[in-house]
């Protein structure tokens, strides 16, 4: 269960959503979590986030801002503007199976497609100290697409007699399409200290920045089975119905890049 840190504070002003929230230090306790909400905008004198925490971005606004003059990072502390995954579609419903004698299947309906990925937060970092006493991961990697439902199958002929063919199978239906993933968000470091954290990137500061994987293409819906003649005659026979195509798959989500700007 995800909890919420008890976050220690000097000096706290939050004005209206989408103001800046200001504190003098922001505290987050082993294992514990702040969300920044209200704002995308983030300044304070210092934060610490200590073992296993975590900072939350508001991935309502597609770029957040933190300001801090001293930044202190325990072992496994994480920032986390990861974009949301999407779902998968909504499988298609079979074709009815007629109990009257000689009549066809109906065709199964179409699922629904899968929904894309959320796009990974913007941030930008403006530090004038940090200090990494473990191993920060920034995490604004785009969502995973949903994958496309199965179209529904073909309903079951109707059975032959001896006066009138089976029924043909009813059709399957195409499988939905799968959702687009979603593209990474960018991170910006300004600070004076920028040739330390290029040297500190990809050990104890890690970015990840990938795009979201593709939602795959539903599979189609098999055709339903024919209705068979009761004497034995093959001729007399329906035909099996046809099976949907798949769903095309979605496009995977675009990198982001990380920047490293001088303060």
């Amino acid at each position: 269960m995800k909890k919420t840190c008890a976050v220690v504070f000097c000096w706290l002003i939050v004005v209206t959503a989408g103001a800046q929230i200001r504190l003098t230090k922001l505290v987050v306790k082993r294992g514990e979590s702040y969300e920044l909400k209200g704002s995308d905008i983030l300044v304070l004198d210092t934060l610490i986030l200590h073992d296993s925490s975590k900072l939350i971005l508001n991935r309502l606004k597609g770029d957040n801002f933190i300001h801090a003059r001293v930044a202190i990072f325990h072992k496994g502390t994480r920032v986390d503007g990861h974009g949301v995954h999407g779902l998968r579609g909504r499988n298609g419903r079979p074709g009815q199976s007629p109990s009257s004698p000689c009549t066809n299947g109906g065709s199964g309906t179409l699922g629904s497609d899968g929904t894309h990925g959320g796009h990974g937060t913007n941030l930008s970092l403006y530090l004038s100290d940090i200090v990494l006493l473990g191993d920060l991961t920034i995490d604004v990697s785009g969502g995973d697409a949903g994958d496309g439902g199965t179209g529904g199958e073909g309903g079951g002929g109707g059975p032959g007699t001896r006066l009138c063919a089976g029924g043909n199978g009813g059709a399957g239906a195409a499988g939905a399409n799968g959702g687009k993933g979603g593209d990474a968000g960018n991170v910006n470091f300004v600070s004076s200290r920028i040739p330390e954290l290029r040297n500190m990137l990809g050990g104890k500061l890690k970015v990840r920045n990938y795009g979201g994987n593709l939602g795959l293409g539903g599979e189609g819906g098999s055709g339903g089975y024919a209705g068979l003649s009761p004497v034995g005659n093959s001729k007399l026979d329906g035909k099996p119905g046809r099976k949907g195509a798949k769903g095309k798959d979605g496009i995977a989500g675009k990198p982001g890049s990380v920047n490293f700007l001088d303060k």
